[in-house]
C-alpha cells in the first residue's frame, strides 16, 4: 500500500501539468537507439526490455527522466559484467510525449513489436496503455505510481508496492488508502504542532491541499491553510501569514517554480520553520540552482520517501549506484529508485535463467509474496490483494534534510523509522 503523500503525488503533477499548454510529442527513442537487429552474446541472444518515460512532456523535458537513466545506469554496468547467464539485456526506450495517446503508442511498439519481456522504471504522466499491458501479461516492475494504474491492474508492479485487490477498479470500491507517517515523524521527532498547506486556486491544486490537510488533522495539527492566485499568486502575503499564524511546518499543493517563490517570500518577510517539507521527485541535487533566490529556507528543505538517500554512501548500494552514475551531471532519488526497479527485473530474471527468461517467469517472481528491498535501496515492497482494506498499519519512511554544505543528510535509519498509523481514504 502506498503511502499517503507519494500516493497524493499523482494530484500535485497534476498541478504541474497546468502550466504547460503543449499536449506533447512522442519522440521514439528506440529509432535511435539499440535499433538494430538484436545481436547475441556468446550463444544467447539479448533479453529485451522496455521503458516508456515522458521524457518530452507538457512539465518539462527533465521532469520524467530520472528513473529511465537510473535503470539504464543499472543494465548498463550489468551487461559490462556479463549480463545475466551470460545474456546482456537490450534496453528499448520510447518517450510517450506525456499524452495517452503515445503511451498508447509506445504500449504497442514496446509489447507488441519488440516482445519485450518486462517493462521497467515506467514514468508516464498519462499511463494509458496500463491496461493494454496488464491484458497482455507483460509485467511493469518498478514504476513510478503517478496515476492509479499500479493499484488497478494485476502484472503491474509499482516500485512503493500495493495491498489493493488490482482487479480493474482503482484500490477498493475506486478508493486508495494511505498512511500518515510522514505528519507523525514532524510531530513526534521534530516537535512540530502548526503545519500550513499552501495551494493554487485551482482544482487540481486545491484537491491535493484537502488530502494534505485531512492527513495533518488526523494527527492533531492546527492547519492553516493559504491559497493563492494561479495566474498571479502573491506568496509574500501567504508567508507573511504563515508567519503570523506561527506555522512550524510547511507543505505544498504548487509546482517547483512556484516553490522556489514561495521559499523566496518566506526568506523576505523572516518566516522560519522547523521543515519546508518537498517530495521524493524533488530529492535531488539541483537544490542550490533550484532555491538560488532563498538561503534560509533551502536549507529548511526535508524530503520524505521510501527509499534510501542517494547520498547516503556509506551504505554499499548506493555506493554502486554512485559509482555507475558519476557521468550524470545532477542526481536524484528517482535516478536512484529506476536503478533499484532495473535490479527488480534482473533479480527475476536471474531466477528464470535455468528454465528461460519469460514474461510468464518473470511475474511469477514478481507474485511471490516476499518483500523486496533491491539490496536494501527500498523499504520492504510487498504486492498482496487483500480484499479489505487495513484500518491501520506499521509504515516507516525516509528521511533527509538539506544543508548546503553536505548536501541531502539521511535523518536516522529509514527501516527503524516507523509509526504504526491509521490508513486515510482517498480518491484518486
Amino acid at each position: 500500500m502506498r503511502r499517503l503523500v507519494p500516493a497524493a503525488e499523482s494530484a500535485a503533477l497534476a498541478v504541474l501539468l497546468l502550466l504547460g499548454t503543449a499536449c506533447g510529442s512522442r519522440l521514439p527513442e528506440s529509432d535511435f537507439e539499440n535499433r538494430s537487429t538484436p545481436t547475441r552474446q556468446g550463444s544467447a541472444a539479448p533479453i529485451r526490455v522496455g521503458i516508456i518515460t515522458s521524457a518530452t512532456s507538457p512539465v518539462g523535458g527533465s521532469a520524467f527522466t530520472g528513473p529511465r537513466d537510473g535503470a539504464k545506469a543499472y543494465f548498463d554496468r550489468l551487461n559490462a559484467r556479463g549480463g545475466i547467464d551470460g545474456r546482456r539485456v537490450e534496453v528499448r526506450l520510447c518517450d510517450d510525449g506525456g499524452s495517452g495517446v503515445g503511451n498508447n503508442e509506445c504500449v504497442h511498439q514496446l509489447v507488441d513489436e519488440d516482445k519485450v519481456v518486462a517493462l521497467v522504471a515506467t514514468t508516464a504522466l498519462d499511463y494509458a496503455g496500463a491496461s493494454r499491458v496488464s491484458h497482455a501479461r507483460v509485467p511493469d516492475i518498478g514504476g513510478q505510481p503517478i496515476g492509479p494504474a499500479y493499484d488497478t491492474y494485476p502484472h503491474l508492479y509499482g516500485i512503493y508496492g500495493s495491498l489493493s485487490p488490482r482487479a480493474g477498479t482503482p484500490g477498493w470500491d475506486g478508493k486508495l488508502y494511505g498512511g500518515t507517517e510522514v505528519y507523525r515523524y514532524f510531530k513526534r521527532v521534530r516537535g512540530a504542532r502548526t503545519a500550513a498547506v499552501v495551494s493554487y486556486n485551482q482544482s487540481a491544486s486545491a484537491a491535493y491541499a484537502r488530502l494534505v490537510t485531512q492527513g495533518l488533522e488526523a494527527e492533531g495539527y492546527k492547519v492553516v491553510t493559504e491559497q493563492v492566485d494561479f495566474a498571479l499568486p502573491n506568496f509574500r502575503a501567504a508567508a507573511a501569514d504563515l508567519k503570523e499564524q506561527g506555522a512550524d511546518l510547511v507543505f505544498d499543493a504548487i509546482d517547483t517554480h512556484g516553490n522556489a517563490r514561495l521559499c523566496e517570500a518566506m526568506d523576505d518577510v523572516g518566516a522560519e520553520v522547523i521543515a519546508k517539507v518537498t517530495n521524493v521527485q524533488n530529492w535531488t541535487s539541483t537544490v542550490p540552482e533550484d532555491y538560488a533566490g532563498a538561503p534560509h529556507c533551502r536549507n529548511a528543505l526535508w524530503a520524505t520517501g521510501a527509499s534510501r538517500n542517494y547520498e547516503d554512501t556509506s551504505d554499499a548500494a548506493v555506493r554502486a549506484f554512485r559509482d555507475a552514475t558519476k557521468g550524470l551531471k545532477t542526481h536524484s532519488q528517482w535516478q536512484l529508485e529506476g536503478w533499484a526497479a532495473a535490479r527488480w527485473f534482473s533479480d527475476a530474471a536471474k531466477s528464470c535463467a535455468r528454465t528461460g527468461v519469460t514474461r510468464a517467469c518473470v511475474d511469477d517472481f514478481m507474485n511471490r509474496g516476499e518483500p523486496y528491498t533491491a539490496g536494501g535501496l527500498l523499504l520492504p515492497v510487498t504486492y498482496q490483494r487483500l480484499a479489505e482494506p487495513p484500518k491501520t498499519r506499521r509504515a516507516c519512511l525516509s528521511v533527509a534534510r538539506w544543508e548546503d554544505d553536505r548536501g541531502w543528510v539521511s535523518q536516522g535509519d529509514m527501516n527503524s523509522r516507523c509509526f504504526e498509523v491509521p490508513q486515510l481514504s482517498y480518491r484518486p
